[in-house]
């Protein structure tokens, strides 16, 4: 059994909570939040036996064997040396870091220190995502020469999304998925960024086209916006046929079609908790192997990440 603490107490810990005390293997153990009134709130709406007022203490209990970050990524950097510091194994949430530099820096501090950490893109660790690497794999629709996909939800009320000392944004927050889809059709070789950007009124970008072309000529269409929802649709475009994705964000299914627009197959997702339970399920074996990163989301492959988005910002000024 694998005692898992959760550092920090906002939405997405409460996602991450409901999931682990659905999991047989996994135990919700502890929560911290700098209230610890806040704290106390969580523990007891979601059974978890400790509850901390500050991070440092929580990081001192020696029953902890994963430390999921769900905090703003602005904070991510410092917290994950700060967990390396205390020797506890990291799962963090995305974006990783807020720039390519920090997320350098907590890897290879937790690199020296022996830690274990992985990066919370639940996507790549869901079967899904192997299912759809299969069918590409297997030629159904051809040589794969394009895709397009896109992201969006009405958070402009969200203070992490506005301020960019939060490092706020939709490319940060939403891009790190349309851009997750894109490399796993495709891959890290990226040759090419063209972007367009509307800003908010305190220079955050809230909807935005990225353009990426590959090293053979692959192309990728991704739009991300704060302002409204959007269908969340993916589109892979093949020599033989398409492949249309519903929910890039949490596969729901694929739909496979010839080049006469005939469907061909429908594959659905399979049951799930919420979808979190496969990252710490991964990052549990990969403790038991003595890793330090999980193979469904290898460092490097954060790093790229976090320097694509942070090119793409740089071109924004």
């Amino acid at each position: 059994m694998m005692n898992l603490a959760i550092l920090g107490a906002g939405r997405i810990a409460c996602t991450m909570a409901k999931t682990v005390n659905q999991m047989e293997d996994v135990n919700l153990y502890a929560v911290a939040s700098r209230s610890l009134e806040r704290a106390e709130e969580f523990a007891k709406e979601y059974n978890i036996a400790k509850a901390y007022g500050n991070y440092e203490d929580m990081l001192k209990d020696e029953n902890i064997d994963l430390v999921y970050i769900a905090t703003p990524h602005s904070h991510h950097c410092e917290q994950i040396k700060l967990c390396a510091d205390y020797g506890k194994a990291v799962l963090c949430e995305k974006a990783f870091t807020v720039t390519a530099q920090e997320a350098e820096d907590a890897l290879s501090y937790a690199k020296e220190k022996g830690v274990f950490v992985a990066e919370a893109m639940w996507v790549r660790y869901m079967p899904m995502t192997k299912t759809l690497k299969d069918i590409l794999s297997s030629g159904k629709i051809g040589e794969v020469i394009g895709l397009t996909a896109n992201l969006g939800y009405s958070i402009m009320n969200k203070e992490r999304i506005v301020k960019p000392e939060l490092g706020g944004g939709a490319l940060l927050d939403l891009g790190v998925y349309t851009l997750n889809f894109a490399t796993t059709v495709f891959g890290d070789d990226v040759k090419k960024i063209d972007s367009t950007v509307v800003k908010h009124n305190t220079g955050i970008d809230k909807n935005e086209f990225v353009n990426l072309t590959y090293g053979n000529g692959e192309v990728a269409g991704l739009f991300n916006t704060a302002q409204t929802i959007t269908d969340r649709k993916g589109v892979i475009y093949g020599t033989k046929g398409y492949i249309f994705v519903d929910n890039i964000n949490n596969y729901e299914a694929f739909h496979i079609y010839n080049q006469q627009h005939e469907l061909e197959e429908t594959i659905e997702r399979p049951q799930q908790i919420t979808g979190f339970e496969y990252q710490v399920s991964a990052c549990k074996k990969s403790l038991e192997e003595g890793k330090l990163e999980c193979e469904e989301m290898p460092h490097a492959h954060t790093i790229k990440i976090m320097q694509i988005i942070e090119d793409i910002r740089k071109a924004w000024g």
